[in-house]
């Protein structure tokens, strides 16, 4: 997000909005010819894997798992961070009846202190109050699907040459049960990911519960971070277990006001398993997130120590920057891939 704009309540969306609305054909979706991202090496250039969050589309209608993978294909990507949508309306969960882009729009003026009106402060409100409700729904399917629908849309995606290697679905939060922690676990493993990522909570009775339950499944669990990230924000949870890691937003961390963001990424590399890429401003300089090679974040030289180290964890882009008019998502996250394959050489 937008400085602290929350993916947090990115959790299950509706497909019923303009199906296959950027669809280049129903033929497109024929596996055999669905592979042509960047040929057998995919978006792994040089030994970098470049990912992407599908947190990248949440402005598109569509958010059903066949459009979010034809969204994938069309940017040439091959390795992903799942949200938790697509995902589980494939598995049959329960429609969210609130307007995600909607409620998004009015969280991030608050989150930012920005004034609302008094209709907006109303739309919010009633909005959060059935997303609620949802909750209640979504946590009471979860307890009883059955993971073949998520083993069934890992195949489709490793079929069509993507790589699933993280799930963030709201499912581990504070205000998760047990249950819901569970089923987020389980549900990754299904979908073939080898780890889990959420907002840090900020508890360390929370993250010694996740880092326990990941252990269980032999899972990883990768705290990420806005502003408040500094080198000593993940260490007592990395303490806990050895299940909990680092889903390091080099962005945020620059633009928290840090200095030394390749030297972290060098002495926390082995306990990074993934990594959020954008340009942000530094804290000093207004803290901005621009177009990549814009802002004050050093992306290409992290790139570049990730290939001469042969660090293993993903590059994770996230689309966070205000599209341009006249542009899209896709077309913006095409111009990210393009800056790490440049920068990689």
């Amino acid at each position: 997000m937008e400085t602290k704009t929350s993916r947090r309540k990115f959790i299950g969306v509706t497909s019923t909005l303009i199906t296959g609305s950027l669809l280049t054909s129903q033929t497109s979706f024929g596996m055999p010819n669905f592979i042509n991202n960047l040929g057998k090496s995919g978006s792994t250039i040089k030994g970098v894997k470049l990912g992407l969050i599908t947190y990248s589309f949440r402005d598109l209608p569509d958010q059903s798992a066949e459009a979010t993978l034809e969204y994938i294909r069309q940017c040439g990507i091959t390795n992903i961070e799942l949200m938790g949508g697509p995902a589980e309306s494939f598995a049959g969960a329960p429609k969210n009846p609130v307007d995600f882009r909607t409620l998004f729009s009015l969280r991030r003026k608050r989150n930012q202190q920005e004034e609302l009106t008094e209709e907006e402060k109303k739309t919010l409100a009633e909005a959060e109050e059935k997303t609620k409700i949802y909750r209640e729904e979504l946590g009471q399917w979860r307890q009883k699907v059955s993971m073949t629908k998520f083993e069934e849309f890992g195949k489709m995606y490793k079929k069509a040459g993507v790589d699933i290697y993280a799930f963030k679905p709201d499912a581990f939060g504070l205000q998760n049960s047990d249950t819901d922690i569970d089923y987020g676990l389980r549900a990754a493993k299904a979908l073939g990911a080898s780890h889990i990522t959420l907002e840090h909570p900020a508890n360390d009775a929370h993250t010694l519960k996740l880092g326990k339950a990941a252990e269980k499944y032999k899972m990883k669990v990768g705290y990420h971070g806005h502003e408040q990230q500094t080198p000593t924000f993940w260490d007592t949870a990395l303490t806990q277990s050895p299940a909990n890691a680092l889903n390091l937003d080099f962005g945020h961390y620059i633009a928290a006001g840090n200095t030394n963001a390749l030297d972290f990424v060098k002495q926390k590399n082995k306990n990074i398993v993934s990594m959020h890429m954008k340009d942000r401003k530094t804290k000093a300089n207004g803290g901005d997130n621009l177009p990549w090679g814009t802002g004050d974040t050093p992306l290409a030289d992290v790139l570049r120590l990730i290939r001469d180290n042969k660090y293993s964890f993903p590059a994770t882009i996230e689309l966070e920057y205000k599209v341009p008019e006249g542009s899209t998502s896709i077309n913006e996250v095409k111009k990210c891939l393009e800056f790490c394959k440049s920068a990689i050489g």
